[in-house]
């Protein structure tokens, strides 16, 4: 299926909604998705930095005072193009696949010859 794990979606929806470190980008996703979707560590970085790559997003290191500087993320005009894009194709994915599993009288004729 298409759409199993499209982690660079999640990732751009996230910072649609403002600049975050990646800690903050796994926890919008787990919280914004009422906690069905959680993301790895050891996926979103490899995300992150192949979506930097690809100038959806960029990274500026902010200091923290005494701590360590935090890498933060921002979507670029690139990136939003990006995001409406696949908010296109997640639409096309969600009707075709309730075209299939939905609930109209053809498809339970298809479920019910089984």
């Amino acid at each position: 299926m298409k759409f199993k794990e499209d982690i660079d979606a999640l990732i751009l929806g996230c910072l649609i909604s403002g600049p975050a470190h990646g800690y903050e980008i796994s926890k919008r996703i787990r919280q914004l998705s009422n906690e069905v979707l959680t993301v790895a560590e050891g996926k979103l970085y490899p995300a992150l930095h192949l979506l930097e790559a690809a100038e959806d997003i960029t990274a500026s290191w902010i200091p923290q005072g005494n701590r360590p500087p935090r890498k933060v993320y921002e979507i670029t005009e690139q990136g939003k193009m990006s995001l409406e894009s696949k908010r296109r194709q997640w639409r096309s994915f969600v009707e075709g696949v309730g075209t299939v599993i939905g609930g109209t009288a053809d498809q339970s004729r298809c479920w019910s010859r089984r």
